[in-house]
């Protein structure tokens, strides 16, 4: 079992988990971390200068985007997430990008081997989400006000035109949010450091439009109110009540078993994606327990050998009965538990939403329709642990919806 600080770097940031998945990768650990961080981003938005998290806004961005200094040679490049490949993959001249990519990619990684060159990277290896590139910005009229929009994945952004902001982005050929820095001898053993104060360190360039994600508080409009405060803290007691009464066993199956791990997540991943909120938790574990005993008669009936079939019935019995031995019940608990921390999730992005400034939309077959931002990572000030604060469900209505256009 890997503790956050592990999973995270050995990870680097290629992937993130959400904060209420947290029990499920870790158990009776990961539900530890969930109340730590929750604590601390409550603590946060009561005014708490002592908060032990902060939070760095998550931008909807494509693709994400590496810029560096090769510590082998000293040249500098950029990159996609091969990066972090058994063998780095590393763009560090024209001739490197013609030969892996094709189509828009080519433009923006020449683009950004261009222009990052001149913001004064001597060592290491910083990482952020491509927001747009040559030919990706737009003036367009919403709701009456004029904005250049970019607009690189599932989310429109929109910065009003004759504003500093709007100029700044008219001006550049490349705009790049940075959120993760990383330190190390080598690219492999690179740790990454996250909600570190990077465009700030850089050399300012009009070509390049750039930005740290850190979330920017806005006094008392970005502060949980009393009621807000006691609802919070209740769903919080609430998932503490129900944890204790949580076998054991049945988080230790799921968070020792990466096999069952992956099953359990894919089967909730898939409610999301059709934007189900699973309400009745007694039916969603039945229906866990017979999707991973489908999984296994597909398996049995794609093996050709008796050994095979054996080998897959095997494993079922190792999986399947303990979760029957363990129940429905005890199950559904877990993702009662879940909800309640969503519950006290959503209070916290609706809180923190209220700080954002620049416009939010997705782009429709009947126009623009206001959105909020993708989400928020909570960073753990004294591990360096991170996690993602995001509206599951809603951000899923927009990435899957047919009616949405997106960027890509």
């Amino acid at each position: 079992m890997k503790n956050l600080r592990t999973y995270i770097t050995e990870a680097k940031n290629v992937h993130m988990e959400h904060l209420e998945d947290l029990v499920l990768n870790n158990g009776i650990e990961g539900a530890r971390e969930i109340f730590k961080f929750m604590s601390a981003l409550g603590k946060m938005l009561q005014g708490d200068s002592t908060a032990k998290v902060s939070a760095t806004v998550k931008w909807d961005g494509a693709p994400a985007i590496f810029a560096g200094v090769d510590p082998k040679d000293g040249k500098f490049f950029v990159a996609k997430k091969g990066l972090f490949n058994v063998n780095p993959k590393m763009y560090k001249t024209d001739a490197d990008i013609d030969a892996d990519l094709t189509g828009p990619l080519v433009l923006k990684f020449k683009t950004a081997l261009t222009e990052f060159a001149k913001l004064g990277i001597r060592k290491g290896v910083i990482q952020g989400d491509l927001m747009f590139s040559q030919g990706d910005k737009k003036r367009q009229r919403i709701d009456g006000v004029s904005y250049v929009t970019f607009h690189p994945n599932t989310i429109v952004y929109a910065v009003p035109t004759n504003t500093p902001f709007g100029r700044a982005v008219s001006r550049a050929k490349i705009g790049v949010v940075w959120h993760t820095k990383y330190t190390g001898t080598n690219i492999a053993n690179m740790r990454a450091q996250f909600g570190q104060p990077i465009a700030k360190r850089l050399s300012k360039k009009s070509s390049v439009w750039m930005d740290d994600a850190t979330y920017k508080d806005m006094s008392g409009q970005a502060t949980m109110t009393a009621a807000e405060t006691k609802e919070f803290k209740g769903h919080l007691s609430a998932a503490g009540s129900l944890l204790r009464t949580i076998p054991t066993a049945a988080l230790s199956l799921i968070s020792n078993d990466e096999n069952v791990l992956m099953m359990v997540k894919t089967y909730n991943n898939s409610k999301v994606r059709a934007g189900e909120t699973i309400t009745n938790t007694s039916a969603h574990a039945v229906g866990l327990i017979k999707f991973i005993d489908e999984k296994f008669v597909k398996q049995v009936a794609d093996r050709k050998s008796e050994k095979g079939k054996n080998a897959v019935l095997a494993r079922k019995k190792e999986i399947v009965g303990p979760l029957m031995e363990i129940g429905p019940s005890a199950l559904a608990k877990i993702f009662d538990f879940m909800n309640l921390i969503v519950e006290a999730k959503t209070i916290i992005i609706k809180k923190m939403n209220q700080a954002e400034s620049i416009g939010t939309f997705l782009k429709t077959s009947n126009g623009f329709k206001v959105t909020a931002p993708e989400g928020f990572v909570a960073i753990d000030k004294t591990t360096g642990g991170a996690v993602k604060l995001v509206d599951r469900l809603e951000f899923s209505r927009a990435n899957f919806s047919a009616d949405v256009v997106k960027g890509w």
